[in-house]
């Protein structure tokens, strides 16, 4: 009944407060999917409702140790997994919705990159080469040799030849110069990518997880062109096809014009059923700790008087109330109403003509005794007493 009386009470703030997080925990999911933090944050969420459950219950030793050890989790987490978190926060930043900078003049280089990469994969040489967007890459990768020239075939084949120091690592692309080469990336953590994947497609998924670069992979064994961008890894077909990819990704993109039905179908549509899902987890974890929560309700209530003299009447006012706010568990004072609140005032002191009587907190009969009136208003009335035509005083 205490939950029904809840979600009858739902206020605005609640639903925002629960779109708000269903958004957060739905990117969480997206973001952390299949690593290693993602399993942390599941037995995060496991602990999470033990000691809401254990609270609940009144498990007083359980809910003690949990919040002790509550501080020194939250401090593990922040060390374990500061990258994964560094990362996520660098998605939300707003300026990163600014766009992308315009290289200078990208047709000149392009062309000869992407006919440098098939002519690697029509040779099987395996390689792996950095294109740096708006995030800088030099704080994921390591090692690397500094250089400057132009990613054109002859360079391309020069590194990665199987004779050549450098091979084993990826070139740097800035702004249209190869300014590093024999470059070590960072391996993904991703547990399910598929077996046949080597070091440099983990390589390269890994330092697409962390920002925004996007990474060609040429495959050794099978000379097949592969582009890692936003933590996902896909094949690339022919050279025309890449040299549109890489265009797109480096200049600055022209926002379309949508309505905004279309625009809610893209933010509803696309994986609903996750997206459903989450609210649904949400909404049932907050009605679970909603009844926790501190909470305020302002309700209507008519005056009653007792022990009124038989011989009197009351002229005016003929059908008073009060407003009363009431605190407590939202539990028990979402389930107040205008039925189980009284207001009495006792007026057996009353005599003909006009009378103040004052109202206070301790007037008010509530249902129960963890809820406590704050507020009463109005705090005094003015009766106007007469005597009844059929009546006299005995």
């Amino acid at each position: 009944m205490n939950t029904l009386r809840m979600i009858a009470n739902i206020r605005f703030q609640d639903i925002l407060d629960i779109l708000f997080l269903t958004i957060v925990a739905y990117y969480l999911y997206v973001w952390f999917r299949g690593t290693k933090a993602f399993k942390a944050l599941a037995g995060l969420l496991a602990l999470a409702i033990i000691y809401t459950a254990a609270r609940a219950w009144g498990l007083f030793l359980t809910t003690w140790m949990f919040e002790i050890l509550w501080q020194v989790l939250i401090i593990l987490l922040v060390i374990l997994f500061q990258a994964e978190i560094r990362q996520v926060l660098e998605r939300v930043d707003p300026l990163r919705k600014i766009g992308l900078r315009r290289h200078a003049k990208p047709a000149e280089w392009i062309e000869d990159f992407t006919k440098g990469i098939f002519s690697l994969a029509e040779r099987k040489i395996g390689s792996l080469g950095i294109i740096e967007r708006l995030d800088k890459v030099d704080e994921f990768i390591t090692a690397g040799t500094s250089l400057e020239g132009d990613p054109n075939p002859e360079l391309l084949l020069a590194i990665f030849h199987k004779d050549s120091p450098l091979h084993d690592g990826a070139v740097l692309i800035r702004e249209g110069k190869v300014v590093a080469a024999g470059c070590y990336l960072p391996l993904s953590p991703d547990e399910e990518l598929p077996k046949h994947w080597g070091t440099r497609h983990r390589a390269a998924l890994g330092l697409s997880q962390r920002c925004d670069a996007m990474v060609l992979v040429v495959s050794e064994e099978r000379g097949e062109v592969s582009l890692a961008r936003g933590g996902e890894l896909l094949p690339v077909e022919n050279q025309q096809r890449l040299s549109q990819v890489v265009h797109e990704a480096i200049t600055l993109p022209t926002p379309e014009a949508k309505g905004w039905l279309e625009t809610i179908r893209l933010l509803l549509v696309p994986r609903w059923r996750l997206k459903l899902g989450t609210l649904a987890v949400v909404s049932l974890v907050w009605l679970m700790l909603a009844g926790q929560q501190d909470f305020e309700v302002t309700i209507k209530v008519p005056v009653e008087f007792k022990n009124l003299p038989e011989y009197m009447e009351i002229v005016e006012p003929m059908k008073p109330s009060v407003e009363i706010t009431a605190r407590g568990l939202r539990k028990d004072a979402s389930t107040l109403n205008s039925r189980n609140v009284q207001v009495e005032l006792d007026v057996s002191s009353a005599r003909l003509g006009r009378k103040t009587y004052r109202i206070s907190p301790n007037q008010a009969v509530l249902p129960g005794e963890r809820i406590d009136v704050v507020r009463i208003e109005p705090t005094e009335f003015v009766l106007e007493f007469k005597q009844k035509e059929q009546g006299s005083p005995k």
